[in-house]
């Protein structure tokens, strides 16, 4: 295709995305307004409900779609709760033709007007040029954006430029339960996949487009000290025993320096090195250091300059202490000797950081401190929950691709960022298909997911819609 026919088509294609801009909030109003709360038992037929009318509008599309059964999980009480089936579709089977397979989720975090909101969560209303409503940007309105995209060369009864395929699950925010096994049982439909796009993030600043090729995985830990049976009191025990409470804050203070420097030996051993190339990705980015204090209401940062937060953000390992369990934390005094308290902390890895190591490292640690405690207290250090760092190539074809779309619907090239916290599903992705991975986000940074008054603007939630089909275009010429 030359380039003057490509730019006609494109602009057709933006002519009607612009004339269509009602419908598709129509159809994101009709999407928010479905309580598909996944974290809350009492919700899980209105999740089931979403998956259906997720599953309806693929096959509006023309797409072939299979709603698989995933059985049901067990809740603490032992209730039995049915999973909410996962949407497989496919629309083309061209075999000259590049296949791109999307993921998304319809479920959604809890809301109630109460929480905070400034409407209804579940009505989506337009503010100023915003779209508030909850799951307007975690995930709905994406999730719409790349289907109203779609949509639009059907309608203009164009060819289609690449073949798709769709995976839409509604466990996202509940631990995506089911979803790992579902793909190792269904590789098959990846056989023919060349990418895997996901739109489930959000873009570092609230103007400048971004794509994410990384994220921090995350191993998280429970240090137990028991003293005996019971609580004791102060007056009778304090003073002649080794307190639990007094050990276990000397294990947590020996964690992490001041500076924020972990202080296990070893953990740094197996970070990456960073390189020129990858260093001079952070130049460029759009990041606002007092905005980002603001947002988070704290006076200093341990670092002074946009490429060393980020940098200590992205790519090196963090250390946070969440809580102690066990410990008199009510208002009030209560003169009480815990009898057991566990500590919770957590580590942020990054790659080429090996989860088991990384366990070892914390284990030998803590006994370590213990040991020369000389407390007869019982130490137990254990790791439930350990997910792996992400990290994408950003010289891959589908980068480039997605970064040539970007520059021809928002006139610049985008932020190639990382992300700081842990996106499990992206690693799943890479690691069961093997297929190149990308996160392409279209929110903005204040939009709030997860939080009250979530929102996505109408500009974000239409230019990429534009920017979706700008990307097909592109994959096209990539085959």
């Amino acid at each position: 295709m030359s380039s003057s026919s490509s730019s006609v088509l494109e602009m057709e294609i933006f002519q009607y995305i612009d004339v269509h801009q009602s419908d598709f909030i129509e159809n994101l109003k009709e999407w928010v307004a479905v309580e598909s709360d996944s974290v809350q038992p009492a919700l899980r037929k209105e999740v089931i409900r979403m998956m259906a009318l997720a599953a309806d509008r693929l096959s509006a599309l023309g797409a072939t779609v299979n709603s698989v059964n995933l059985g049901s999980h067990q809740l603490l009480d032992g209730e039995d709760l049915p999973l909410p089936p996962v949407v497989l579709g496919e629309l083309g089977k061209d075999p000259q033709k590049a296949t791109v397979c999307f993921y998304g989720h319809v479920d959604v975090q809890p809301a109630k007007k109460e929480d905070g909101w400034k409407t209804d969560p579940y009505t989506l209303t337009e503010i100023n040029g915003n779209l508030y409503g909850r799951g307007a940007t975690d995930n709905k309105g994406p999730v719409l954006a790349w289907i109203n995209a779609v949509e639009t060369f059907t309608a203009l009864k164009l060819a289609l430029p690449v073949n798709f395929k769709f995976v839409i699950e509604g466990m996202e925010e509940a631990g995506s339960l089911g979803l790992e096994k579902l793909l190792e049982e269904n590789q098959y439909f990846f056989s023919d996949v060349d990418y895997i796009v996901i739109s489930d993030n959000l873009w570092l600043s609230n103007k400048k487009p971004a794509l994410t090729y990384g994220s921090r995985g995350n191993a998280c830990f429970c240090v137990e000290v028991e003293c005996g049976s019971k609580d004791l009191h102060s007056g009778t025990f304090g003073g002649i025993i080794h307190e639990p409470l007094v050990d276990l804050i000397a294990l947590l203070d020996s964690l992490v320096d001041p500076t924020g420097r972990i202080q296990i030996p070893g953990i740094y051993d197996s970070v990456a090195a960073l390189t020129e190339e990858e260093k001079k990705l952070y130049e460029s980015i759009e990041f606002d250091l007092e905005e980002h204090k603001n947002n988070g209401g704290v006076k200093k940062f341990l670092y002074d300059t946009k490429e060393d937060i980020l940098l200590h953000l992205w790519r090196y390992p963090s250390l946070s202490i969440h809580g102690i369990e066990g410990a008199f934390h009510e208002p009030g005094i209560k003169t009480v000797i815990p009898a057991k308290v566990i500590g919770k902390f957590s580590i942020r890895q990054v790659p080429h950081m090996d989860l088991s190591v990384v366990k070892q490292q914390v284990v030998e640690h803590l006994e370590g401190v213990f040991s020369k405690r000389n407390s007869p207290n019982t130490l137990k250090v254990s790791m439930p929950l350990g997910a792996k760092p992400w990290l994408a190539d950003v010289n891959d074809p589908l980068y480039k691709a997605a970064r040539r779309a970007i520059k021809t619907v928002f006139g610049e090239d985008p932020d190639f960022i990382r992300d700081g916290s842990t996106i499990p599903v992206a690693r799943m992705f890479q690691t069961i298909t093997q297929k190149s991975v990308m996160m392409f986000p279209i929110g903005a940074a204040d939009d709030g997911e997860h939080s009250q008054n979530e929102k996505i603007s109408r500009h974000n939630y239409i230019e990429g819609t534009k920017v979706f089909a700008a990307f097909f275009l592109e994959l096209s010429k990539l085959h």
